[in-house]
């Protein structure tokens, strides 16, 4: 009777060690994974975060050094030199360059050219005309700074567009006188020196006496 007890005990013993080890297995299978899967997220979110704000630094930084970049190029402005130098022509020059510049890329005055016919010392803008008269060619003398060098079609006096100094744009401003014409205008210029008087226009292809004293009165070459 004694034996079938202590077996029964044993039994009791076994039965409560593998219940216990069964409960033990349930709970690291069904909570360890878990607790891995909550780890994983919040490594991927740390990465992406870090990911994120090298991003938003390398962005900065470039666009840095695009502003800077930007700053520290010069502005460029485009003239036009005509007259008497050596090498009549539009040019590219930095922003703060002045008439003597100009005309220095030109090639320089000719040695018929009246070096008071402009101020060397004019700040230059974008788009002027610079135009060096020669010795004996009836123009304002440009010697003071009071005096521009570069010339405005719509500042003459008369309100007169000057045939010598005149932009392609400032010859359009004229009534009759369109792109074409205004750049068949330049180009005989140009070719051939400055205009003597406005009945020179009907030396330019295109203008006839009929159209020319449809433009005598809008010109001067004063």
């Amino acid at each position: 009777m004694e034996d079938i007890i202590e077996k029964i005990k044993e039994y009791k013993l076994f039965l409560a060690l593998t219940a216990i080890g069964l409960l033990l297995g349930g709970y690291f299978l069904f909570h360890r994974p878990q607790s891995s899967a909550s780890t994983i997220p919040d490594l991927y979110q740390a990465s992406s975060s870090t990911s994120s704000k090298e991003k938003v630094q390398t962005t900065s930084s470039k666009e840095e050094k695009t502003v800077t970049s930007v700053s520290d190029t010069p502005e460029i402005i485009t003239v036009d030199v005509k007259g008497a130098v050596k090498q009549p022509g539009v040019y590219e020059l930095r922003s703060n360059s002045r008439v003597h510049d100009a005309i220095h890329k030109a090639g320089g005055m000719t040695a018929d050219a009246n070096s008071q016919s402009v101020n060397l010392a004019q700040k230059l803008s974008d788009e002027a005309v610079i135009y060096v008269a020669k010795e004996g060619e009836d123009v304002p003398a440009l010697g003071s700074s009071e005096s521009p060098a570069t010339s405005s079609a719509p500042a003459e006096k008369t309100g007169k567009v000057h045939l010598n100094r005149a932009t392609e744009s400032e010859l359009q401003t004229v009534s009759g006188i369109g792109q074409k014409r205004a750049q068949d205008i330049i180009a005989y210029r140009e070719a051939n020196g400055p205009f003597r008087s406005v009945d020179d226009l009907k030396n330019v292809s295109g203008i006839g006496e009929k159209t020319l004293e449809k433009l005598r009165d809008a010109f001067t070459v004063d």
